[in-house]
């Protein structure tokens, strides 16, 4: 475990002091806006959340299609409905927008996973790096912080490797763990059992056993593994443990953002990205693959993403920091839009890449919005579709990104950002209306 933080720590300091050789050609001539993002917390709902049930919702189309779920609720804003079982955010419409015609038409997990993240279609012959690992490439010069650039809680999903090409530097930081319990335990951070003073003790005695270390503390590369072993520590004993301490926020905040795994890492992003951190995944406890109980567990877990994403919104916006900070929510498809009622799936809903919802909040995205719309039974895009390199380089615009910019192939292979025009890939265009 220790290993894994000095590993990072070590990424992080090598990245500082020595020379990057890839530092020119990940440098975009000029940025396409200026950058009102500085950094983003994706909520991912891996497995496909249905767009009928919660943010799309058609309560015309009947039991076939709506099942268990036949009301729409009024928000914030006037005109705009959601799902029943989003009370919470829609009081919080005026802070986001929707996007109910994205679209790819892949039915795939791990497939649609990558293009939702990418942008690049699967298949290619390079795997592309995640949207988080090009996050983390072009902020880290910039970055001071101590935490790793890109952070997931509390797993990879593991659909795709998510710094691709760009190698294992990119990789996201998993944090492990659940910031719901009574002690946080960020892998490599805080130890099971093990006391803060204990730590300190052990890094103490550990500096006084290390006599060649010493001897040679001028050493170019002894420093550097010094640098990397204060950074860790930094991490485990310092700021960086501090922000993964959420005993430091009002027991009220803690039970606004729900006393459940999901509402804490929402509290757990804030902090992140209060304390600069680039870019933080959340990929939601439990996911949403919802072939067969489908109308159960959305009872069960549509309340705690409610109440986490409004509370999360509502916090930022108080702190200041949603000017600065894009939120967006989404699955890597839907849900299909009519209801499988046969054994043995028994009401629950298939995999749909044909139409699906997402949510977008600020760093530059305006609220009380909405992009596009699909058809009457939600079963294809009517109208505006946007497409994965539609959203993603939106964001990326919005964070100074230069969605052509080179990215640095570690053989040399011509490679972007986001795939261009040329290329064929499928485009609606940025989401200008939202931006």
């Amino acid at each position: 475990m220790r290993r894994g933080l000095y590993a990072t720590a070590g990424l992080m300091v090598a990245d500082r002091v020595g020379a990057d050789a890839f530092a020119a050609v990940t440098q975009p001539a000029s940025a396409a806006t200026k950058a009102k993002a500085k950094s983003v917390i994706q909520v991912f709902l891996w497995g496909g959340m249905s767009h009928n049930d919660t943010w799309d919702p058609k309560p015309e189309a009947g039991y076939e299609y709506m099942g268990e779920f036949q009301k729409a609720i009024p928000t914030n804003v006037d005109g705009i409905q959601m799902g029943e079982l989003f009370p919470a955010l829609a009081k919080q419409a005026d802070k986001f927008s929707l996007i109910r015609s994205m679209t790819h038409r892949n039915n795939g997990h791990e497939t649609a996973a990558y293009l939702m993240q990418t942008g690049h279609t699967p298949g290619e012959r390079l795997a592309y790096p995640s949207v988080g690992a090009v996050f983390a490439l072009f902020k880290w010069p910039q970055y001071k912080g101590i935490i790793p650039p890109y952070v997931v809680m509390t797993q990879a999903q593991g659909r795709f490797s998510e710094e691709g090409f760009l190698g294992p530097k990119y990789k996201p930081f998993a944090t492990g763990g659940d910031p719901n319990a009574n002690r946080f335990e960020v892998e490599g951070v805080v130890a099971r059992a093990i006391t803060d003073d204990r730590q300190k003790n052990r890094r103490e005695l550990l500096g006084k056993m290390n006599t060649m270390g010493n001897a040679m503390a001028a050493s170019p590369q002894v420093a550097a593994a010094e640098e990397s072993k204060k950074a860790a520590y930094d991490l485990i004993l310092g700021k960086g443990k501090e922000v993964f301490d959420l005993s430091l926020e009002k027991p009220e905040l803690r039970e606004r953002y729900g006393r459940n795994t999901f509402g804490q890492e929402c509290l757990a992003a804030r902090r992140m990205v209060e304390s600069g951190v680039p870019y933080v995944v959340i990929n939601y406890p439990g996911g949403w693959d919802t072939h067969s109980n489908h109308f159960a567990t959305m009872r069960r877990q549509c309340p705690n993403l409610d109440q986490g994403l409004a509370t999360l919104l509502q916090d930022l916006k108080d702190r200041g920091l949603l000017e600065t900070t894009i939120v967006w929510c989404a699955g890597e498809f839907g849900r299909g839009p009519k209801v499988d009622w046969q054994p043995p799936w028994n009401g629950g809903r298939n995999h749909y890449g044909n139409v699906f919802s997402v949510i977008v909040a600020g760093g530059g995205f305006k609220g009380g919005h909405v992009v596009g719309c699909s058809d009457a039974k939600g079963e294809e895009v009517k109208d505006r579709p946007v497409y994965p390199v539609d959203l993603l380089g939106s964001i990326y615009q919005l964070a100074g990104i230069d969605a052509n910019a080179k990215l640095p192939h570690p053989l040399g292979a011509e490679a972007h950002v986001l795939p261009s025009a040329a290329e064929g890939v499928k485009s609606g265009g940025l989401l200008t209306e939202i931006m």
